[in-house]
Order: structure tokens, then sequence, then C-alpha cells
């Protein structure tokens, strides 16, 4: 179930990703939003080209994306999809390469299916609800993946951009288990403790919003990890309020789970 759609978002994935380094590899201009995040042409041109190509394929599906108007047209969908074209534009902006581009299926408030993608890398991940999580570079034969278990001598991932105090002062009370610090943008937090090469991240701020976690949830937790609310509660999609409020865990294993 789902391969259909998941083999066109990863096309489209792959479509937006050579206009994402066109304009990667250029001067460009980046614009301020109203929320004081940035934009570049890549966000929007990557956001036009992926609601198109997955939009006649299935016109039946909604969308909610970070650089298209939300009508809330998408509240009466059971299917939608949730995209963010450039994920980590401050990231993109830096020219550190690590950005990603985030396609998630909503059905019925649940994501069961997401890509993300690397463009810099030509690295992509990918699930769908209950076949796993699966890691592919080039045109190679992608591989299963799956969060590792460790309890101690632990990797936590911070942003380059967004870490709070709260966050700080979790990691300086648990540093006999955190062995590592390791600043990492966008979704590739999440793709790596997905993938069994780190063990944690945090981010308790309330303003990520759906397009920020929906593709990679599924990819920590089909590859057995946890990504949840901080009470691991967890995030219901195509919600009228699109903010993360609560902010959210990525885990490899429960018992890292330093809040109290």
């Amino acid at each position: 179930m789902f391969e259909k759609e998941l083999e066109a978002m990863i096309e489209a994935s792959k479509i937006a990703r050579e206009k994402i380094l066109e304009i990667y590899h250029q001067d460009f201009k980046v614009e301020i939003k109203n929320d004081d995040s940035p934009v570049t042409l890549a966000d929007k041109n990557a956001d036009k080209i992926i609601r198109e190509y997955l939009g006649n394929l299935f016109p039946s599906y909604g969308f909610l994306t970070e650089e298209s108007d939300d009508d809330l047209s998408r509240l009466d969908k059971d299917y939608v999809f949730v995209v963010d074209p450039v994920d980590g534009t401050k990231d993109f902006v830096a020219k550190d390469d690590q950005f990603t581009t985030n396609i998630g299926l909503v059905y019925k408030h649940e994501v069961v299916c997401g890509v993300v993608s690397i463009p810099a890398t030509n690295e992509i991940y990918f699930a769908i609800k209950n076949q796993g999580a699966y890691y592919q570079k080039d045109e190679e034969k992608a591989i299963k993946i799956h969060a590792n278990d460790k309890l101690d001598n632990l990797t936590i991932l911070t942003s380059h951009f967004h870490t709070t105090k709260e966050e700080l002062e979790i990691i300086e009370k648990n540093k006999g288990r955190i062995a590592k610090v390791e600043k990492v943008g966008s979704s590739l937090k999440a793709c790596r403790i997905a993938h069994g090469l780190a063990e944690l991240s945090y981010r308790l701020s309330p303003n990520t919003k759906e397009w920020d976690t929906a593709a990679s949830q599924i990819i920590v937790t089909e590859a057995g990890g946890i990504f949840a609310e901080p009470d691991l509660t967890p995030i219901k999609y195509n919600r009228k309020d699109v903010y993360n409020k609560k902010g959210f865990i990525i885990l490899n294993r429960k018992e890292n789970l330093f809040i109290k």
C-alpha cells in the first residue's frame, strides 16, 4: 500500500533537486518572510515543481506546503501531501550542504509515507508505514536501515541555528551518558538517528511546523526509533494549526528520554 505514492514522491524530489542545485550553485537573493524565516527562489521553484507533479498524479489529494497559501481545503481531505521543498533554508543560504527536501503523505491525520532527499549529496531516505525505512545513495540499491540500541556513549544532534537554553541544560545534566554533541542541519538529524549514526535530538521550541516533521517522523519510526512530542504522544497531521507547539524529540530508545 502507498507504493505508487512513494514512487511519485521520490521522483518529485529528484526533479526538484535539479532546480534546487541549479540555484544553489549560483548567487541568489534571500527574502525574509513574515515569520522572519528566509526564503529563496529554490524554495519557491521546488514547491511549485512538487505540487504540480504530485497534483497531476493524485488530483484528489490535498496539499500543505511551506511556500504555498493554505486555504484550509486540505482539512476536508483524507489524503494530504505535506511538503517542505527546502528544509533548512538557513543551511542552504550558508551553503553547508545540510538542507533537505521533505515530502510526507498523511492519511486521516497519520503520516503513512515519507521521503527526505538530500540534494547536495544525492542521498535519499524513505519509508512506508509497516514496511520499514530505507536509504539510497546515487542510483545504488536501497538498503534497509535501523536505529541503534545504544544507551550510553551517546551522540546528540543539535541545530546550527535553533538550539535553546533548555536543550543545552539537558545536555549538561546528562553529560555522563552523552559523549558527543554534533550540530546538524534540517531533517538530517532525524535521518542520522534512523540510520543508527546518532541517538537523540531534541527540539523543544514551539516554532516548527508540520512540514518540518512529517516525512522524517515516519522514517524514524519505521527504523525502530521514536519521533514524538516530548511526552511521547504521537504527532498528528493535517491540523488547522500547523505549529508543533510542544516541540518534539527524536530517540533511538525511550530510555534516552532525558526530559522529566
